[in-house]
């Protein structure tokens, strides 16, 4: 019986090929869509899943600097007072084999490969339940020449996962591959591609004397494995208590201490594994990077338009499925006549519906595996899970409970057909609560597909104006080449800047802690006026030509100056404006002159003088105040700058052709300027271009919705619209009639939709101290968009009202 409802329903969609095409097509995009940002939602949720339960890390902000964030770091001292506590099952504690913005490569043959590599104590690979292809993890970890490689660090290097015993370079050592490890069950906060245990020939000694020692208070990751019932915050506490007795916080000065207003100098908080991915606040530093990271809300708002586009595509086969049924009538009287019950009448709408979701979801199956491999590059995530046979199967789950769900409503149509008066000449109309039903779900089509374009629009113009936002100098001629090694120390870190600002078109080449609009490189110092109280400025390293390579001007006084100062000298200090007034300058101007004390880290003071004011400088994104910042003479940094008027591709190779002669163990790491200032935004420009997607989904689907009902209004209306030009009406009035209906219908899903596409605006812009000016405009441009959507939807069928013949009509 099952078959034969399925044969009937795909025999009355072949009867109507176009409108079936129509029907299928529409929710094929809608559960293409729906897959494709469940997915990425599904992905988020993952991160970390397959990781044991009970682990947590220890997470530190250091509440003396000035907007200090959280980093998920944290003295590797605390892992011995951790493991001694009640309730901890265990403690690890890792650091990188070399610091991110260094890099590590590792030499196979003539082959050189990035690896992130992380050096830990014995029981991590336990902790975090990895398990070895081949080769014993901890013997491996113990070996001075062992390094323990991923499945897929090792078919990088050797094209093979039978790396055991094969051998690479590193850092000038020769190491032995002793375990490669299988892969992991999914996406992680910690990714890494090589291990090494503290006794390494790698490890630097002084970071292995610190994790065996915690001698320093240097930070590392601390993970802690919590036994069930122990509490996170009463762990946290006592490793608070701990930390407030390090050494070095009591060398705070009462000054800092009293700004402090009763928070720790050094705050502590757990936070566990499972929820890291969700951890969006955290900082990036020297040694880690914050790596992907998602905002819950966003994903969550991702989620839901995922939902709403399937419901949109729901609602818009129950709109033309409850027209096909209209138009039906008469055989569906005819079967009631002949015996069909009214629970074979809803099967036989149900086999309908499931026949046509079904058949969209392969297809839209299929529009996912086109489409993956750009979603995938366009989120930039990694989406291995979007297509296995488990999410398969739940997307053909999904096709069926939403075929059974929009069958509801055509089959009660479906049902309550009246054969007698169907039969009789006299079919049944519409009846006004269908007709308002129908409306209804053509109005939340609108108002859903209105807040999303609207929603998407707020997001592309903020994100546009913040990326494009003056950072304090022209980026345009700028490329940045980061160098493992601090200028100041390395002689092949300054050959390379020679031999740069050498080359033929290169008009200089500057050094820099970090790059402006980057903060991966950060130093929070004291400074205070004589007499007066500290403040904690961020500190800018920069060489002597900085500001004149950069074509920076100052905004009082003068700037550094290779002709007036050497490189570094400590005793010119340059500030901004923020600076400035923390100090107790009423006018940055005042500040001229004066001399300030720089407290350094053992509480020792010294003095600086301020030589000038530094215009401001978009090192912050627009989601943060203007840090105060003091700049110091120094070439200690590993960001190098170089100006140039030839095009970016020319730089970027002329690089690369010297680097080798410099570092021919280490790969170049070499970025525009612009790009830098760019990445801060990277994430939202990612959501906008989703939330496009889903618009230009949602805008069609209502399109679709708007034709469907247009379509619908002109036949039962026929008679009314042939009366009309009897008595006179000319052919714009009649086609004004079919479209005011739309109009009326976008009207009303602005009033529906555009009320919480502002709240999620609001919502998203209070995370920026500064918003674009255009961004009021998202949502009038948003209706008009999508008022103009759905009267094209309606002109084909205003067209054909205007167009109909009274007598023709009235034949029909």
């Amino acid at each position: 019986m099952a078959g034969q409802f399925f044969r009937t329903g795909w025999r009355t969609l072949a009867a109507n090929p176009w409108q079936s095409l129509v029907a299928v097509g529409g929710l094929a995009l809608g559960l293409a869509v729906f897959a494709l940002l469940s997915g990425f939602v599904r992905h988020a949720w993952s991160v970390n899943a397959h990781l044991p339960d009970g682990l947590y890390i220890v997470k530190q902000r250091d509440n003396t600097a000035p907007q200090a964030p959280w980093f998920d770091q944290a003295p590797m001292a605390l892992a011995r007072t951790a493991a001694a506590l009640p309730g901890v099952a265990g403690a690890a504690v890792l650091v990188p084999l070399r610091p991110e913005m260094k890099g590590l490569a590792a030499r196979a043959g003539d082959r050189l490969v990035p690896l992130q590599g992380l050096t830990v104590l014995p029981g991590f690979a336990g902790m975090l339940g990895l398990r070895a292809v081949n080769g014993d993890v901890e013997a491996a970890l113990a070996r001075p020449d062992g390094i323990v490689l991923t499945r897929a660090a090792a078919l990088r290097l050797f094209d093979t996962a039978d790396a055991v015993g094969r051998m690479l370079r590193a850092e000038g050592q020769v190491l032995r591959v002793a375990a490669v490890l299988e892969p992991q069950e999914g996406p992680t906060t910690l990714p890494f591609d090589a291990l090494t245990g503290v006794a390494s020939a790698i490890v630097e000694p002084a970071i292995r004397e610190e994790m065996l020692t915690g001698r320093q208070g240097w930070p590392g990751k601390v993970l802690l494995r919590l036994r069930p019932g122990t509490s996170p915050e009463s762990v946290a506490a006592a490793l608070q208590a701990a930390v407030d007795h390090l050494p070095g916080m009591q060398r705070h000065a009462p000054d800092v201490l009293a700004r402090l207003a009763g928070r720790k100098p050094l705050e502590l908080a757990l936070a566990s594994l499972r929820d890291a991915y969700f951890d969006h606040e955290l900082g990036s530093n020297f040694l880690w990077s914050a790596g992907q990271r998602a905002n819950p809300a966003l994903v969550a708002g991702l989620g839901a338009v995922a939902l709403l586009i399937l419901a949109l595509a729901g609602a818009n086969y129950v709109n033309l499925a409850a027209v096909r049924v209209l138009r039906r009538q008469r055989e569906l009287a005819v079967r009631k006549v002949l015996g069909a019950r009214a629970r074979d009448i809803a099967a036989q709408c149900a086999a309908e519906a499931v026949t046509v979701t079904l058949a969209a979801t392969v297809l839209g199956l299929l529009l996912e595996w086109l489409a993956q491999p750009a979603f995938a590059a366009l989120a930039a995530r990694e989406l291995p899970g979007m297509l296995s046979a488990g999410h398969v199967a739940a997307m053909l789950a999904t096709g069926i409970v939403l075929g059974c769900a929009a069958a509801v409503y055509p089959a009660w149509l479906a049902v309550r057909v009246r054969p007698d008066r169907v039969l009789s000449g006299k079919p049944d109309t519409e009846s006004s609560g269908a007709a308002r039903t129908r409306r209804v779900l053509t109005v939340l089509q609108l108002a859903v597909a209105m807040g999303v374009a609207g929603v998407a629009l707020a997001i592309a113009w903020q994100t546009r104006y913040a990326a494009q936002a003056a950072p304090g100098f022209d980026p345009g001629p700028l490329t940045l080449v980061d160098v493992p090694e601090q200028v100041r120390f390395s002689e092949k870190a300054r050959g390379l800047m020679a031999a740069l600002a050498a080359q033929p078109g290169i008009d200089g080449v500057a050094v820099s802690l970090d790059a402006v609009g980057r903060s991966e490189d950060t130093i929070g110092r004291t400074f205070q006026r004589p007499g007066g109280q500290g403040a904690a400025l961020d500190v800018r390293w920069v060489g002597n030509n900085f500001f004149t390579l950069y074509g920076i001007r100052a905004a009082a006084g003068r700037l550094f100056d290779p002709r007036l100062d050497r490189d570094d000298d400590p005793a010119p200090l340059v500030l901004n404006a923020e600076a400035a007034r923390l100090l107790g300058f009423r006018e940055p101007a005042q500040a001229l002159g004066q001399t300030v004390l720089f407290r350094d880290w053992d509480g020792k003071t010294a003095p600086r003088r301020v030589i000038g004011i530094a215009p401001p400088l978009r090192f912050q994104s627009l989601r943060e105040q203007p840090r105060p910042i003091a700049f110091e003479l120094s070439t200690a940094g590993a960001t190098l700058t170089v100006r140039s008027s030839l095009p970016p591709a020319e730089v970027d190779a002329m690089a690369r052709r010297l680097w080798p002669r410099a570092f021919p163990d280490a790969l170049p790491r070499i970025h525009r300027a612009g790009d830098i200032l760019a990445l801060n935004y990277a994430d939202d420009a990612r959501l906008a271009r989703l939330l496009a997607i889903a618009a230009g989904v949602a805008l069609a689907l209502a399109a679709a919705g708007c034709y469907t009902l247009s379509a619908h209004t002109v036949q039962r209306r026929a008679k009314e619209i042939v009366l009309r030009k009897l008595h006179g009406a000319t052919g714009g009035a009649v086609g004004l009639l079919v479209l005011r209906e739309t109009g009326t219908l976008a009207l009303l899903g602005a009033f529906a939709g555009l009320p919480v596409a502002a709240l999620v605006i609001e919502r998203y812009l209070a995370g920026y101290v500064e918003r674009a000016p255009a961004g009021q405009w998202a949502l009038p441009c948003a209706l008009a968009a999508t008022a103009l959507v759905a009267l094209a939807a309606a002109a084909r069928h205003a067209w054909l009202a205007m167009r109909v013949a009274p007598a023709q009509a009235l034949r029909g």
